[in-house]
């Protein structure tokens, strides 16, 4: 007999479910200094990254979960992870 614990999912299902929703942050792509070296692209676990010119990406943010996997991948720090409006904190 199989047992499963929690539910199995298979990479890449974001592009299936819209999860702007519960996003805290989400990346902006300043598109200032990129090098092209598409590690922001290949490093994304939802493949919501894509590829505008030979030294530009952008995101789709219907689909983006705020990972920051982009951002933290950048060796010239193009891409600034920003909070979605109504995630401050108070004060």
């Amino acid at each position: 007999m199989r047992v499963f614990v929690g539910r199995k999912v298979r990479p890449g299902s974001s592009l299936e479910n819209k999860t702007k929703a519960w996003r805290g942050k989400h990346p902006v792509y300043k598109q200032k200094d990129c090098i092209g070296c598409q590690r922001c692209f290949l490093g994304c676990p939802e493949g919501t990254v894509y590829q505008l010119d030979k030294k530009k990406f952008d995101v789709n943010l219907d689909y983006c979960k705020g990972c920051g996997i982009c951002a933290h991948e950048c060796p010239v720090n193009d891409i600034d992870m920003v909070l979605e409006e109504g995630c401050e904190e108070p004060g």
